[in-house]
């Protein structure tokens, strides 16, 4: 597709860690373009550098040498700070452990992305409130996460990635730790948010049916990209739609 009607980008991406003397590389050389508002699974076997490829298109790592181009920053060139507001402003991120506050109510933790923005409180708690409706948790605004089954927990943690309106949203294995019927309900939720929304989803994952519902699935193996290919969506369908989001 034509680059400038991405949302994503990477050239030439590489990840190696040293060790000593030793190194070992996580990704080689990956490049790839996603279309705005479509959903991507990234597959692959456990250490074809999966999370590693989400952590560094989401800028909470930084690239051996290569480029990542989100919504027209180049990630590898910014500071700590300019990453954390490129963050706030445009990436949504959904963990397979829900990474919530202990500490804070349900409400209080989707708060928090825009309570670090200096957003107003009463506008940050209607927003919040909207979105925990949209997750069926309005009878759950004032629990805490103990208080939480793990699909409640997973359900906030989507509407806390979903407050500042990401115009991508990172999703790492985010069934993995649900029993099955659970996870089909996270999955609908995440699909039903992602049209709704106009949000690009990007999920890693292990579970093959899972990704074969995204309209995009890339396949890693010994990091490096070992398959791309469209699914019901077909790739001149996903050019039609990346023109109207530029439009």
């Amino acid at each position: 597709m034509n680059k400038q009607n991405s949302i994503l980008q990477t050239e030439n991406l590489t990840k190696t860690y040293r060790n000593g003397e030793k190194s070992l590389t996580v990704l080689d050389n990956i490049n790839f373009t996603v279309e705005p508002g479509i959903s991507c699974a990234i597959v692959g076997p456990s250490g074809s550098g999966k999370t590693t490829l989400l952590g560094l298109c989401a800028g909470l790592d930084q690239p051996s040498s290569g480029r990542i181009i989100l919504k027209g920053h180049q990630l590898n060139e910014l500071n700590e700070d300019e990453l954390a507001a490129v963050r706030n402003r445009h990436i949504g991120f959904v963990f397979q452990t829900f990474q919530l506050m202990p500490t804070l109510t349900a409400i209080e933790n989707v708060m928090v992305p825009l309570e670090l923005r200096g957003e107003r409180y009463q506008h940050v708690y209607q927003r919040a409130l909207e979105l925990l409706e949209s997750v069926g948790l309005a009878d759950r605004i004032g629990h805490y996460p103990t208080q939480l089954s793990g699909g409640e927990q997973q359900r906030v943690g989507i509407a806390r990635a979903y407050i500042n309106n990401p115009d991508i949203l990172f999703a790492d294995e985010p069934t993995g730790n649900l029993d099955t019927e659970t996870g089909k309900q996270i999955e609908e939720t995440l699909f039903e948010l992602n049209r709704s929304q106009g949000t690009t989803l990007i999920i890693v994952t292990h579970d093959l049916e899972l990704a074969e519902q995204c309209d995009r699935v890339i396949r890693l193996k010994s990091g490096q990209i070992a398959g791309d290919n469209y699914t019901g969506f077909r790739e001149a369908e996903a050019l039609n739609l990346a023109s109207e989001h530029e439009n």
